[in-house]
């Protein structure tokens, strides 16, 4: 049997999602994510335009030789879009072998390490009192693992807070459309402080462990803000709270930046989910200086690629967080869930649930009980995209936001 043919499907049931369909010559259909957020038609182009054609009349089976091919072959490499675009081709042929093997993908991975997978929650407010409310909702759901993020006195929207009101459903969107819901022409920007970030932080989570208590596992996302002195200083400040971990507390190109921070704090620390390639990872991993991969499946070439890059982190003692915010379709999700099931590093999931119209586009088996999440044991990823209901949502063009400085230099977001 053969690949014949491949269809790049762009749909925006609320937010944009780019999915790859292959069908083989027998029939059998697998589906793949390659969504990159605030960048979709780029990669539905490389797709569409330059890989599709590539696959035609090759041998599904060989999903090694396929990803070779991709990466290797075109001379550029790397890279968001590119390993975006070979990830979705990796997913629908790992989704086509497990269906003709009528099992569940976790189980050609080497089936189940774990009965259930821990996810947490992103709990946030614009002050103190709505990210208290906001994760007691969600310890009221069965979550034990939290990430907070508050915003900061004297600044107005913060990226990753919601502005929503106490009990408001609150489905993360950082890639935004115009006011009245029409494309968007250009990003927005938002004011950031790091000085007054730094200060205010640690008194939220001295207020976090004197109101809930030890047992809550509390994350933190620091996007990239800090530059490595910051974060060290910040990293050694929140000791006493003990958290989860620290993710992105500092832009991570450069690699060694990490040395200085480990060098001053026992905070864990989470990077990765702009990563696209294990080489990314080379000197965090082998100098152990993180503690957590934060990569997407969707953005680093697959199941295929991830599952070489979380093996390789476990022979330093690292484990999976994987990325899987509502930016992710929930194919990439399922990819995700299959490959945390089955590793033995497995950390924690990153878990925020797709609202409605998503879900009348793609139909899933994964479930969430509890504070556990399972990819359900439907042959292959367990999830398929209803082609008509995707059609009544044409792509809608968004950005991610644009931080400056109050001095209004351009800042990490």
């Amino acid at each position: 049997m053969s690949i014949e043919r491949a269809d790049v499907i762009v749909t925006s049931p609320g937010r944009n999602f780019v999915t790859l369909k292959i069908t083989t010559s027998d029939g059998v259909v697998g589906w793949g994510d390659a969504t990159l957020n605030g960048r979709e038609l780029a990669v539905a182009s490389y797709l569409g335009d330059h890989v599709a054609s590539m696959l035609i009349g090759r041998d599904e089976d060989r999903i090694e030789d396929t990803w070779q091919y991709l990466y290797r072959g075109p001379y550029w490499r790397r890279g968001p879009v590119t390993m975006a675009a070979i990830a979705a081709v990796d997913m629908a042929l790992w989704d086509i072998k497990a269906k003709k093997a009528g099992v569940p993908l976790y189980q050609l991975l080497g089936g189940a390490s774990r009965s259930g997978i821990r996810a947490y929650a992103h709990a946030s407010g614009t002050d103190y009192q709505a990210l208290a409310n906001a994760i007691t909702g969600y310890q009221e759901l069965g979550f034990t693992a939290v990430r907070v993020q508050t915003g900061v006195p004297g600044l107005g929207q913060v990226y990753g807070v919601s502005a929503s009101g106490p009990g408001v459903r609150y489905d993360y969107e950082p890639a935004k459309r115009a006011a009245d819901g029409s494309a968007a022409t250009a990003p927005t920007e938002e004011s950031w402080d790091t000085a007054g970030y730094l200060a205010h932080m640690p008194g939220v989570f001295e207020r976090i462990r004197e109101d809930f208590g030890t047992g809550l596992r509390i994350l933190h996302d620091g996007h990239h803000r800090m530059s490595p002195i910051e974060a060290a200083r910040f990293a050694k400040d929140i000791e006493p709270y003990k958290l989860f971990w620290l993710e992105d507390c500092t832009p991570g190109e450069d690699q060694t930046a990490l040395r200085l921070v480990r060098q001053h704090s026992t905070t864990p620390l989470a990077i990765g989910e702009v990563f696209n390639s294990v080489y990314d990872y080379q000197t965090l991993i082998t100098e152990r200086l993180i503690d957590y991969v934060r990569s997407a499946v969707t953005h680093t070439g697959g199941i295929t690629a991830m599952k070489k890059l979380l093996d390789f982190a476990a022979i330093y003692g690292i484990r999976s967080g994987i990325h899987g915010p509502t930016d992710i379709s929930p194919i990439g999700m399922a990819a995700a869930l299959h490959l945390d099931l089955a590793i033995h590093n497995f950390g924690i999931q990153e878990y925020m649930p797709h609202n409605e119209q998503t879900l009348e586009v793609f139909q899933t088996s994964f479930t969430f009980d509890d504070g556990f999440l399972h990819p359900g044991e439907q042959p292959g990823l367990g999830v398929e995209l209803d082609e008509d209901a995707a059609a009544a949502f044409e792509y809608t063009k968004a950005y991610l936001p644009v931080n400056r400085l109050t001095d209004g230099t351009v800042h990490d977001w």
